[in-house]
């Protein structure tokens, strides 16, 4: 089946889920086209920024763009305006008033869509979930019992990882790298590369943490994770080579050359979990990371009926070990979000998990 295709059927199948009747007046396919464009301009602008003059102009005459999730926001507005119906639409605005921090507008937005379809396990999960780490106890509690009542295993799944991963977020995070007994791997987290594919200072220390890692463990394969290309070479290259260049066997190290973000990360590198099936892994990556990777990397093994202990060694990337251990109510809502992503509910139905 074609990326295309999957896309499709990907956003067909969201809109039948989330109840939308044959009943309902169909757009006209000036419409329909009018819809595509937007929603394409909305997530073109998610992964690549652009000219904000320029859609301002032609897309939002009388709104001020300060940045691309600006863009990405008023995309999706302007084509849920179009079709009221389509709760796919809905759910990418939310999505995206979440990564502005625009957490009560992001609410609201779900319980639109409760509104509109009651029985959204999708809308009433994510108001439950973004509610909780706002500290609206209240509203949590009050659609955690409906969820229950509607959906009762489901939720409680739902309620177990959310346990997790408050667990996860107080986990002690390890600076100093150390031995692993059993069958052991290694992950090591991307970062954005530079102009021409060089590699800036977090991944730089990344690697150095893991090269330090492998040191006290020269068996342990070693998993390189991220696809997003600069300069014709993706993060995954840049780091296999300079592990290589540092010491570590080739056949030791595995490429994911696909993850774009965190929950890729998560969803790649397991797929090459699967294969090397370790009893513990140990993940890499910056500290200020570490708590959003480990919770997305567990959801992902739990998907794939792994059982995997994972532990954790970061680069420091905060001034004291203290200051790094600390949480903000940010952090929680991205870790939270990228859970659920990886969980199997869409950010972007049908466009992008």
């Amino acid at each position: 089946m074609s990326n295309k295709i999957k896309i499709i059927s990907g956003i067909l199948g969201f809109i039948l889920l989330t109840g939308c009747s044959s009943t309902k007046q169909y757009p006209s396919v000036q419409d329909q086209n009018k819809i595509a464009q937007l929603s394409q301009t909305g997530i073109h602008y998610y992964w690549h920024g652009g000219d904000l003059a320029k859609v301002e102009k032609e897309f939002f005459k009388g709104i001020t763009l300060k940045g691309k999730y600006d863009v990405v926001e008023n995309s999706f507005k302007e084509a849920s305006a179009i079709s009221p119906e389509r709760i796919d639409l809905r759910f990418s605005i939310a999505s995206t008033q979440i990564i502005q921090k625009k957490t009560n507008e992001a609410l609201t937005t779900y319980k639109n869509i409760l509104d509109i379809y009651p029985d959204s396990f999708e809308a009433g999960i994510l108001l439950a979930a973004y509610s909780k780490q706002i500290g609206d106890m209240k509203t949590y509690s009050e659609t955690i019992e409906i969820l229950k009542k509607n959906n009762k295993k489901e939720t409680q799944k739902y309620l177990n990882k959310f346990s997790r991963t408050d667990n996860i977020m107080k986990e002690k995070i390890n600076i100093y790298p150390f031995q692993v007994e059993g069958k052991h791997a290694i992950v090591i987290l991307g970062y954005a590369l530079g102009k021409n594919g060089k590699m800036e200072k977090p991944l730089i220390e990344r690697l150095k943490q893991g090269l330090a890692l492998h040191k006290k463990n020269p068996k342990s394969p070693i998993i390189v994770s991220g696809g997003v290309q600069k300069g014709g070479i993706t993060e995954a290259y840049v780091m296999k080579n300079w592990l290589v260049s540092n010491g570590v066997p080739s056949n030791l190290i595995y490429m994911d050359d696909q993850a774009k973000d965190t929950v890729g990360n998560a969803i790649y590198s397991t797929e090459i979990l699967t294969k090397l099936n370790p009893e513990n892994v140990t993940l890499v990556t910056s500290a200020s990371h570490i708590r959003r990777g480990l919770a997305v990397f567990e959801e992902a093994a739990e998907l794939k009926g792994l059982n995997i202990n994972y532990s954790n060694l970061v680069y420091l990337d905060y001034e004291t070990i203290n200051e790094a251990q600390k949480i903000s109510e940010a952090e929680k809502l991205v870790i939270y979000r990228d859970l659920i992503r990886t969980s199997g509910i869409w950010a972007y139905p049908g466009i992008q998990q």
